[in-house]
């Protein structure tokens, strides 16, 4: 990974209002009031490539760069270059221009690199010394204003190895040189950073990145713009009620799951990786968070403000963006005309592969014997296989012969057996005779009821014999014994144009109850279904009413959806359950922080995708080099001790190694190496699970991967 440079942790509010509070720090540096003067005359159309003395606001501006895309409102932020090479006859501090020069090395190489300086050397070996070695020449960091509670902090990079001694020097030469070096602070940017600061003296001002958030008000999620009809609705009400995909939805907190809506306002931050912010990407529907939404919160439209609850009942345009967000009111013409506009774009599905019969290992899924050495093709070679294994089976295929991503031991079950139930037990004419009564067309709570009816009744239904024979002698013969999770593999999930993350459910079904019903059979339960009855459970699941209109939204043909199933021994009681992201979801460019990103929660029991209400998980970005890892936490579990984390460091390195090669694996197959060029990402569900080896450091399995769409369409 290119260490570069390094991110802004995530920052607060917008610099809409920096200019008009400029003369509030006249004087307020680390000299005299009469020292600080604007270094770049006012007007200055082309800003320099350096200053070295920031003397105010308008240095600041003409210097920062954007700011760094993040579930909070972004921050602002100038590099910092220390040139310890007295050759020249002292040590220099330079305020970069962060925008020419966005990572260190670009601008120490233009500035810094001969004739009467010593060379700077390439980017790798850049990398290697000057954040990591006791020689190095440069001390580097980066200044950050955090709007929201007016917060100045230095920051060094968070895999930045610098001593306590060289934060110290850096912290007095450019509190020395800042117009707020009165008010500067020291932010460690990683637990590795904050370990070497607590060796700092008193006179080096710490401000942890928790404090930093401790005032936030406001939390970007997905970034986008939507026309609905503003609606207040209690996130425990959402099973009684139906809400609409033209309304923007108010909440007083993130609820589990929510049909379709225009976009989503939670008075409760979210976690990016929770179920419904991910519903918001596949969806490309605005989703934030903002404090006392649903009492006092209010909205702005230009010069025009009011409360959030006063615009209730009304057509609203509600804009999302990475520093602020703006919500201005509407006619029902043009809600309508926006929406004629921007209605999602059908989603075609091809039709299922119903020659496929074979209980196929998980391995021969995908049949990558024609690719080349580079895999260029892979993309199609999925595709294929999911005609027949779905998504989630299908890309599992390839998990399972990647090398560092150890996965449970598994097969495929095709989507002709679900075909062949739906046929022999007249659910297709069900299904035809639904969609074409216009009161199931035209009523929710219709369309809930005989959803639910149909699939009380798939439940039920009798499964093929031969079909029940070819799987129990499957199991007896690979799996004996063991409880086994059949997971939904649709042609309709996990997919490029439609990932539709949550939108079916799996069961795990007990061997030694092959086919008697057990009335705590249910989602969550590890032990509670017999085979067949899981498998009915989760094919059934294909006509839950949230997935269902999922797929109207896309104008998805309904009668083409088949489900496979993904099939292999289930996580009883595993230690530790969690997402990643194999890319930095803070770094719109996947260039100006690489890192991984990761949520993890302690056991299996609340989930890091849909967490009980209050339960808040341990969230850390993972600044990866290929042999050693640095983790910046975000958040933390409080379902464990204050001051602990959920894994270990020899975990975590697991994870991040695990993490590197399936991010490399897939780029054949969604990445540049198949032409797609900008952000790249995977999302990665997994465990940790000592099963195999009770009592000891439980080992990670990878559960599968997806597309991760990232913060905005």
């Amino acid at each position: 990974m290119n260490a570069g440079s390094f991110g802004r942790i995530r920052g607060i509010g917008t610099l809409a209002a920096l200019a008009s509070t400029a003369g509030l720090w006249a004087g307020c540096g680390g000299g005299a009031a009469s020292a600080w003067t604007c270094q770049i005359p006012a007007g200055t159309t082309a800003s320099p490539d350096f200053i070295q003395k920031m003397g105010c606001i308008g240095d600041f501006e003409a210097l920062a760069s954007e700011p760094l895309v993040s579930t909070l409102p972004g921050a602002r932020s100038v590099k910092v270059v220390f040139d310890t090479f007295d050759g020249v006859g002292k040590e220099d501090l330079y305020f970069q221009n962060s925008v020419k020069y966005p990572i260190h090395h670009a601008f120490a190489s233009a500035h810094l690199s001969g004739p009467v300086h010593p060379t700077v050397p390439s980017l790798s070996a850049f990398n290697r010394t000057e954040y990591s070695s006791v020689e190095r020449r440069f001390i580097l960091g980066a200044v950050t204003h955090y709007e929201g509670p007016d917060i100045w902090a230095l920051q060094i990079a968070p895999y930045d190895t610098a001593s306590a001694a060289m934060i110290e020097k850096l912290y007095a030469v450019v509190k020395k040189n800042i117009f707020v070096g009165s008010t500067l602070w020291f932010n460690p940017t990683s637990d590795s950073v904050l370990t070497e600061a607590k060796k700092l003296p008193a006179s080096v001002k710490i401000k942890t990145t928790d404090e930093i958030f401790a005032s936030i008000d406001y939390q970007p999620l997905n970034l986008a713009t939507t026309v609905g009809k503003m609606r207040f609705v209690n996130a425990a009400d959402l099973d009684s009620v139906y809400v609409g995909f033209r309304e923007i939805i108010v909440l007083d907190r993130v609820p589990n799951d929510i049909s379709v809506v225009a976009g989503m306002i939670t008075e409760q931050f979210q976690t990016p990786l929770s179920h419904v912010n991910v519903l918001a990407q596949n969806r490309g529907t605005p989703n934030m968070g903002l404090r006392k939404a649903t009492t006092a919160a209010a909205w702005r439209c230009g010069d025009k403000t009011g409360t959030l609850r006063e615009m209730e009942g009304k057509w609203a345009e509600l804009k999302v963006e990475a520093a602020s967000w703006s919500l201005c009111e509407k006619t029902q013409a043009e809600a309508d005309a926006w929406w004629a506009a921007n209605k999602p774009k059908p989603v075609l599905i091809p039709d299922m592969d119903l020659t496929q019969t074979e209980l196929k290992d998980i391995q021969d899924l995908v049949d990558e014997s024609t690719l080349p050495a580079n895999k260029v093709g892979l993309g199609d070679a999925i595709k294929k296989a999911i005609l027949a294994y779905g998504g989630k089976a299908s890309n599992y295929s390839i998990l399972a012969k990647t090398e560092n991503v150890p996965v449970r031991k598994a097969f495929g079950i095709p989507v002709f057996y679900y075909d062949q139930f739906m046929k022999q037990n007249g659910f297709y004419a069900r299904v035809d005779t639904m969609l074409a009564d216009p009161l199931f067309q035209n009523d929710p709570a219709v369309r809930d009821t005989q959803l639910a009816q149909l699939r009380a009744d798939m439940e039920k239904a009798p499964v093929d014999a031969a079909f029940s024979a070819l799987l129990k002698a499957k199991m007896e013969k690979d799996f004996p014994g063991m409880t086994m999770r059949f997971r939904t593999s649709t042609n309709a999930e996990d997919q490029e144009d439609f990932l539709c993350a949550g939108c079916y459910d799996s069961h795990t079904g007990d061997p030694t109850n092959w086919d008697v019903d057990r009335a705590q059979c249910d989602t969550n339960s590890n032990q509670g279904c017999s085979v067949l009855q899981a498998i009915r459970k989760t094919w059934s699941g294909v006509w839950y009413f949230r997935t269902f209109e999922e797929r109207a939204y896309s104008s998805i043909d309904q009668k083409k959806i088949g489900m496979a199933l993904l099939v292999h021994h289930n996580f009883p009681a595993e230690e530790a359950n969690g997402v990643a992201v194999t890319a930095n979801i803070f770094d719109p460019y996947g260039t100006d922080a690489p890192a991984f990103y990761m949520n993890v929660q302690f056991g299996g029991v609340a989930e890091v995708v849909a967490p009980p209400p209050g339960v808040t998980s341990d969230e850390a970005l993972l600044y990866y080099d290929g042999s050693n890892v640095s983790p910046t936490y975000l958040g933390h579990s409080n379902l464990i001790q204050e001051g602990t984390f959920v894994l270990s460091s020899p975990q975590i390195l697991e994870l991040a190694r695990a993490l590197d090669a399936i991010q490399k694996r897939f780029s054949p197959a969604y990445g540049p190496l198949a032409g797609n060029a900008g952000w790249y990402a995977l999302e990665v569900d997994f465990k940790f699970d000592d099963e195999d080896n009770p009592g000891q450091l439980p080992k990670l399995l990878i559960k599968q991967a997806r597309n991760y769409r990232g913060r905005s369409n």
